[in-house]
């Protein structure tokens, strides 16, 4: 019985999760065509869609790319979100890859451009899968980081890295920040270089 509950929780969960991550309002405050517009994206790039989630922007990147969008999440319904709507729109790039933050399965040097959207506030430390990015990312490769700005106190449910802490954090990694932007009061975008 405490199983059924806790399945129950946890569909409800995950409903609330792909919820916000489809919502109108997260479109609006930053729609994925307007972050990618951001990257000088080539058709030939190779990008990493680090948490990928139901392919906010794994979808829209396979658009504009020939080469292959790695999207990774630990949570592979998410994946399969992914592959039907890939399969829905004829989309033939993209690859799910089923994993955890502690390796990614990548060879060195394979990627131009890696996205992070609100999921590296999640990570600790967060030392360790930085320099996992950066060892999968190009020499000038880029890193693209959203998150939200904590609000007031931090709470355990709801984790949040401020900007400077991720500027900080980047820096440690050995990356260079090359453009900042701020589509709502609370979410910024942070871009880094290798």
């Amino acid at each position: 019985m405490h199983n059924e509950h806790k399945n129950h929780q946890g569909s409800k969960h995950h409903h609330g999760k792909v919820s916000y991550l489809e919502s109108a309002k997260r479109r609006e405050e930053l729609s994925p065509e307007k972050l990618l517009s951001l990257i000088p994206l080539k058709a030939t790039d190779r990008i990493l869609d680090f948490g990928a989630g139901t392919g906010y922007f794994s979808i829209p990147a396979a658009k504009l790319v020939n080469g292959p969008v790695y999207a990774m999440d630990i949570d592979e319904s998410m994946l399969e979100i992914i592959a039907l709507k890939a399969q829905q729109q004829h989309i033939t790039n993209i690859v799910p890859i089923h994993g955890s933050d502690a390796e990614l399965l990548l060879p060195e040097a394979s990627i131009d451009v890696a996205i992070a959207s609100l999921v590296l506030h999640e990570i600790e430390p967060l030392a360790p899968v930085l320099n996992q990015i950066k060892k999968v990312l190009k020499d000038g490769g880029s890193l693209v980081c959203i998150e939200l700005e904590p609000k007031g106190q931090p709470s355990h449910k709801a984790p949040r890295i401020t900007l400077a802490g991720m500027e900080r954090a980047l820096v440690d990694a050995g990356m260079r920040i090359t453009q900042k932007h701020f589509p709502t009061d609370s979410l910024y975008v942070l871009i880094a270089q290798k």
